[in-house]
């Protein structure tokens, strides 16, 4: 059974999780916000409703998304997308794992990366990979207690669009 194939819902503990739609963006957003200011970085983020709708459930989305929905609200998401790894090949990257504050410790964390594992396993992806801060000690338990590898022998590097002609252009 494909999940692209089908409605893909799981409940458990009055949450669903299933594949998100361009009316759940706005919601995703809040938790985007609510991440960052978590993550010690509240003015970090620039992306708009508008930009994720478009990056999301365009012609060529970049991304895909999972929601995690009680009877009121969505109150976690799952947002990830495909790279390639010379060594492995084809790999599901989790970009974020979010839970509303007021709602985790209920299991939906974990609903939400079991569909991920579970994408990755449909599409067929030999690693699926994740960051998590050195200091976010209740999500690394999280992660060592499903059985994760945590590697801390790489160092992440970016470079910002600002910089991009200055780098390049030297």
């Amino acid at each position: 059974m494909r999940l692209i194939d089908f409605a893909f819902i799981f409940i458990f503990m009055n949450v669903k999780i299933r594949r998100a739609t361009e009316k759940d963006i706005p919601r995703t957003l809040e938790l985007i916000q609510e991440l960052a200011v978590y993550e010690r970085e509240p003015n970090a983020v620039v992306i708009d409703v508008e930009e994720l709708t478009k990056d999301g459930f365009g012609e060529n989305p970049a991304y895909g998304l999972f929601v995690a929905e009680t009877e009121k609200e969505i109150v976690g998401i799952a947002l990830y997308y495909f790279r390639y790894s010379t060594w492995n090949g084809k790999v599901l990257y989790l970009e974020d794992l979010i839970v509303t504050e007021s709602e985790r410790g209920n299991g939906y964390g974990r609903k939400l990366l079991n569909a991920i594992l579970q994408e990755a396993d449909e599409q067929s992806c030999r690693l699926c990979t994740w960051q998590v801060l050195d200091w976010n000690e209740p999500s690394i338990e999280f992660y060592k207690a499903i059985g994760a590898d945590l590697d801390e022998g790489w160092i992440n590097c970016t470079v910002k669009q600002d910089q991009y002609k200055e780098i390049y252009q030297s």
